[in-house]
């Protein structure tokens, strides 16, 4: 019977929809599985083949717990709020909800035609109401919250009052921005206003001046993961850094236990190495600096080599450093004030991964070195970071490259603290290794009893104390967008108030552009109605604004990654209006067990997940430490792309002959002219070398041209003048090849694009226009992706599921070719044939051989190791294995068949439900236990023993597995051909290798 793919998948589709298949219950009496994939973003561009590699993978894995009794959690949502729906808002005008919703429309088309096992029922979003509800709430949560280090953990902002109201800052030991002093007394008569600006320095979202990456033309703040190479990752606009009241999260409260609570996760180790190199621990010690001629100010810095501090030649501070600007005497003052300009255009990243260039100004001013009195010049570098310690280091150029380097360029002393025989004037020397010399009573010590000493005389001195640093900071949090959560706080006299969370959600109000307004606020402020009505609570029009009851609310809204930091508690309890999700059942589906998602979330949302996963444990909220115990990064899916080489003709003109009109002294043939030469790429290698003889007629209508775009007359010199001809590679859609060749259909291609339609071709000589083909990442831009749905048409969609998985393993990245599939589906098609006999379905009861439960319990152990150890692509080869053994001994057995489509359903669904269907089932094939290993099925009764003379196999010898040494031996020689071979002598020798050889001497 032919196998209809597409009627099978639409009629198994269909049932699991109208029958809730995969609808998760939430009874506790069995155990659970949490199977979740890295919550996507719906892009207009729908998926591409590459996007399901890891749904799939985790898909097999969700079945296959299912099969083996588990509850299964495996819910999907769409990260909703982001840039991308802003923009194309910003240009058309039309609400970024409504693109939102066309995006996920189609993403949900497409996911169900690869037939997922989602709990649809459970989806959630994050720019829906009811969901960013529970975000905003949690944003409150962390506000009336303060980090308490002597309990490790965060409490409510009540407690910390408590203790003022009895103490002031007295025996507090608080994660804070500032180190605050004063009494009980002080905090009780201190005003309203006084106590929120003091509390705002302990929140854990808080308001405070901060250096951002700030992109004009954009509006708003970018993360440092959204700018590259100086310039937003979307559109390419230039990125400033800027000083700005911002709302941010108190996340270095949690470096510790973020760093620590690695140890216990079942995570790829480079993302592990990632996030510790992020957290960025160093122990060391805060050391205070006087400088010259300003008695007020200090320079404070942060040193992990303390003991080196004798060889401290000058101090560099960070650009943005608020005493720069105090201390820079007026004849350095325009010096300093434009490097501080040029270093504004460089983020954070680029300044932290340009470690070979050396930039700098002087200030003018001097510190002095607390233990050597000597002066150090005081300069400003890039190199420096505010977020990083405090913002100033003291320089040992002896020691460090960097600071070497800054030596080198500006001409400062090297003086040498750590004893070597390396010339320190050519090259920095670090070592922890060596002993102290050139300091003082630290002399020929080494590095644990000079840092011991040392931080010992600076605490005594009151200059200093040892420490612990991290160079994680606090997150920023607001941006100023639109399509992004409303931060739900009010201003009351410039002071920041939460609104109850009876009128959660504040949600987006209308507003009639998504641009910044024109005073320069974010573009909520458009909105006619944002501001809060504090005596009826409730949100009213923006011009009722006074200064006693109607306040004006937060034009900011949250970053991305806010909505994402929690969505996998939501989806325990996605419909709770109540709660943001019912202890009983964060207490039963806990940590999700299984999550699947790219690497490039190794920092950002992993670090903030787990940072408000740890702050609602400390709130009693749930009761897991880590929302994500094992984690896999499956590899890309790289595209073929196919590129077709232009031809450029461009005219030199020597100075006698500039046109006005001309651009400078050259004019591009693609201005002169409205048709374009493309040139197949066979044509390329044969005639690289002769390309201007062979566009000869081309050059000849190039001149022609020229002369007629400005008016020539035959008295301008052509002939002086140099026509040069180049190529340029461009890519072209792979959909414009014919079938699965490399071959350019060039009519296509023509209409593909405006541009195109004039184009001339250079063919082959069969009259063939071939692309060059190359493999890279599969990408929109690249216009190599391949649309899954036409997959899903052609082969299936569990043809696409064997595929991608069968490619190799899911870590790595792998290159696709869709003439692979073929393979695939010839598979599928042979495994269908099993259950069938011509047109016939026919499948026996009769009992099946040894030979088939062999083949059958050989593939349950290798499928069960195989899921077990995500080796997802060998179990398709052990699945084609099996099939064609089956074939081959034309098993059509109920009791292997069975089982069979029960061990494959996880990997093509929709096939096992028709085949389980057929074979007089009524219910879902989903339920069914997976198949038990029998090991008494993989025991062999007889061996084959080759049988060689001389080291020459001559013979095959079917023996019983049961035989000793001694028993193989005698059977061997009893054989009459072996005695034939022998011929009548006698062996010297006989070697029995038990179960493999035997070998006859002669």
């Amino acid at each position: 019977m032919f196998y209809d793919h597409q009627q099978i998948e639409k009629k198994w589709q269909k049932y699991w929809e109208e029958n809730q298949t995969y609808k998760t219950s939430d009874s506790t009496d069995k155990p659970k599985f949490y199977v979740l994939d890295m919550f996507p973003y719906p892009s207009g561009a729908g998926l591409h083949v590459g996007h399901p590699l890891g749904y799939i993978a985790s898909d097999i894995y969700a079945r296959y717990k299912r099969h083996q009794g588990f509850n299964v959690l495996h819910p999907v949502g769409y990260d909703s709020f982001g840039l991308p729906a802003e923009q194309y808002a910003i240009q058309t005008g039309q609400h970024p909800a409504i693109t939102t919703e066309q995006n996920i429309t189609r993403y949900e088309e497409q996911l169900r035609k690869i037939g997922f096992s989602f709990d649809w029922s459970r989806e959630v979003r994050t720019s829906d109401p009811s969901y960013y509800k529970w975000t905003q709430w949690i944003f409150i949560e962390l506000f009336h919250s303060w980090y308490n280090k002597n309990t490790d953990k965060a409490e409510p902002i009540s407690t910390l009052i408590k203790h003022f109201e009895s103490k002031g800052t007295q025996d507090i030991n608080a994660n804070e921005t500032e180190e605050l002093h004063f009494t009980a007394e002080e905090w009780n008569t201190a005003s309203e206003m006084d106590k929120e600006d003091i509390l705002l320095n302990y929140r854990l979202a808080y308001r405070a001046e901060t250096t951002v990456n700030w992109c004009p033309a954009l509006g708003t703040v970018l993360a440092n993961d959204e700018v590259k190479d100086g310039k937003s990752e979307r559109g390419g606009f230039p990125v400033f850094q800027k000083k700005m009241m911002q709302w941010s999260m108190r996340i270095s409260a949690y470096s510790e236990r973020l760093l620590q609570g690695l140890k216990g996760l079942d995570w790829p180790q480079p993302l592990k190495d990632s996030q510790e190199y992020w957290i960025g621990k160093s122990q060391g010690a805060q050391v205070k600096f006087e400088i010259e001629s300003h008695p007020d100010e200090i320079i404070e810095v942060f040193t992990t080599r303390p003991d080196t501090i004798f060889g401290a030649t000058f101090m560099v501070l960070a650009p943005e450093n608020p005493l720069v600007e105090a201390i820079t005497t007026p004849e350095q003052k325009a010096e300093v004030d434009s490097y501080i300009e040029e270093t504004s255009k460089k983020t954070e990243r680029d300044r932290m991964a340009d470690v070979k260039n050396v930039s700098g100004a002087f200030t003018g001013s001097y510190a002095l070195n607390p233990f050597s009195n000597e002066r150090m010049p005081v300069y400003i570098s890039d190199y420096v970071l505010m977020g990083y310690g405090t913002g100033a280091v003291m320089a040992v150029p002896a020691h460090d490259e960097r600071d070497h380097r800054f030596a080198k360029k500006f001409n400062l002393e090297i003086k040498k603290v750590v004893e070597t025989d390396e010339d320190i004037q050519e090259k920095s020397f670090d070592s922890k290794d060596s002993v102290c010399v050139n300091s003082d009573f630290l002399n020929g010590l080494k590095y644990d009893e000079a840092k011991a000493l040392i931080i010992s005389a600076i605490e005594k001195r009151g200059i200093g104390h040892g420490t612990t640093n991290y160079r994680q900071r606090d997150a920023i949090f607001s941006r100023q967008r639109y399509w992004g959560e409303p931060v739900p706080i009010y201003y009351k006299d410039g002071m920041p108030y939460t609104l109850p969370t009876s009128a959660l959600p504040l949600e987006l109000p209308e507003v009639e552009k998504y641009l910044p307004t024109e005073d320069g606020d974010p573009p909520l402020g458009n909105a006619k109605t944002f501001a809060w009505d504090e005596v009826n609570q409730k949100v009213v029009d923006t011009d009722l604004i006074d200064e006693k009851t109607i306040f004006p609310l937060e034009l900011s809204t949250m970053p991305g990654w806010a909505g994402s930091s929690w969505y996998f508690l939501r989806y325990m309890d996605p419909h709770d209006e109540n709660v943001f999700v019912k202890k009983d059942l964060a207490d039963y589906w806990g940590q999700v067990d299984l999550y699947i998602g790219g690497s490039e979330h190794a920092t950002g949302h992993l670090l903030y997940s787990r940072f408000w996963n740890m702050f609602l444990k400390d709130r009693g909220y749930i009761n897991h430490n880590e929302p994500f115990q094992k984690l896999i990064n499956q590899g890309m899916i790289l595209g073929m792309s196919a590129f077709v080489y232009r031809i450029g003709l461009r005219a030199l003109l020597s100075g006698k002959n500039k046109v006005d009109g001309l651009r400078k002294s050259v004019a591009d043939y693609s201005e002169l002219s409205n048709q374009y030469i493309y040139i197949s790429s066979n044509v390329v290698k044969d005639f690289q070398n002769n390309l201007e003889s062979l566009v000869k007629v081309q050059i000849e209508e190039f001149v022609e041209n020229l002369k007629q775009k400005h008016n020539l007359d035959d008295s301008f010199d052509i002939t002086n003048e140099v026509i040069k001809v180049n190529l340029q590679k461009i890519h072209v859609d792979v959909s414009l090849l014919k079938g699965t060749s490399d071959e350019l259909d060039t009519e296509a291609f023509k209409a593909w694009r405006p541009d195109f339609a004039d184009a001339e071709f250079i063919f082959e000589e069969d009259g063939k226009f071939i692309t060059e083909r190359e493999v890279e990442k599969m990408s929109k831009s690249k216009y190599n992706v391949v649309n899954p749905d036409d997959i899903c048409e052609e082969y299936g969609a569990d043809g696409l599921r064997l595929y991608e998985m069968f490619l190799g393993p899911l870590e790595q990245s792998k290159p696709w070719n869709t003439q692979g599939l073929s393979g695939v589906y010839g598979f599928l098609k042979k495994f269908w044939n099993l259950y069938f006999n011509g047109e016939v379905f026919e499948v026996s009861d009769e009992e099946p051989t040894k030979a088939e439960y062999k083949v059958l319990h050989t593939l349950i152990k290798k499928v069960v190791y195989d899921i077990e150890n995500f080796s997802f692509n060998t179990s398709v080869s052990s699945f084609m294995i099996a099939v064609n053994e089956l074939q081959k001994i034309k098993c059509n057995k109920r009791n292997i068949l069975e089982p069979l489509s029960v061990i494959i359903s996880p990997y093509a669904p929709h096939l096992c439900e028709e085949l389980w269907n057929l074979l007089g089932h009524t219910t879902s094939i989903e339920f069914e236990k997976f198949p038990v290993l029998n090991e008494d099925y993989l025991v062999e009764d007889e061996i084959e023993y080759p049988i060689s003379i001389n080291g020459k196999t001559k013979h095959k010898l079917a023996l019983s597995a049961q035989l000793s040494a001694k028993e193989v031996e005698d059977s061997v020689m009893k054989d009459e051909k072996v005695q034939q071979f022998l011929e009548g002598k006698t062996p010297k020798k006989i070697i029995v290798v038990p179960g493999r050889i035997v070998n006859i001497v002669i």
